[in-house]
């Protein structure tokens, strides 16, 4: 995994997609997953879930509730798969620092393939006291996104259904 030092990155890059950033959007989405199963979410889904969530217009595209079919919301939405596997390519290192961030500062457990959400630390609250109100909606769909794909079946199906693979 090649990283960019901060230096060399671009400035939105470094403020808007930073580790701690991408650690508790992956905490939130491993919180939601683990509501429904505590097995934690299977590693490859955090590549999924990231490019959702990171996407406005996706994001906002979202079903209010996990009842809905991942397939048929899919197939309502085929904007979704417009660069979809680019955008994930893209955040691919990213992904992988937040979630090494995260395991580090003990919000994230890494245990075979799955990432478990720690209980909520002190320092998580605080995060989202103080954040601003699309930082709290992003870290809301995160979950919500967590829990859905914890609803949709194996993860092979649903990365199959972004047209991505592990």
């Amino acid at each position: 995994m090649t990283i960019s030092s901060w230096s060399d990155r671009p400035i939105e890059q470094a403020r808007l997609l930073n580790p701690a950033f991408l650690a508790a959007l992956i905490w939130s989405c491993a919180e939601g997953y683990g509501s429904i199963d505590e097995q934690g979410i299977p590693y490859p889904l955090t590549f999924v879930a990231m490019p959702i969530v990171l996407h406005k217009s996706t994001r906002e595209s979202l079903p209010r509730a996990i009842r809905t079919s991942l397939a048929a919301w899919l197939g309502e939405n085929p904007q979704v798969h417009v660069r979809f596997a680019e955008r994930a390519t893209a955040l691919v290192p990213l992904i992988k620092e937040g979630v090494l961030f995260g395991a580090n500062g003990q919000m994230l457990n890494i245990s075979s393939s799955q990432i478990v959400a720690e209980p909520r630390p002190r320092s998580m609250s605080r995060f989202l006291r103080e954040s601003s109100d699309e930082v709290q909606h992003c870290m809301k769909k995160a979950k919500f996104v967590g829990k859905w794909f914890a609803s949709s079946g194996d993860y092979t199906t649903v990365m199959t259904l972004f047209g991505v693979m592990p």
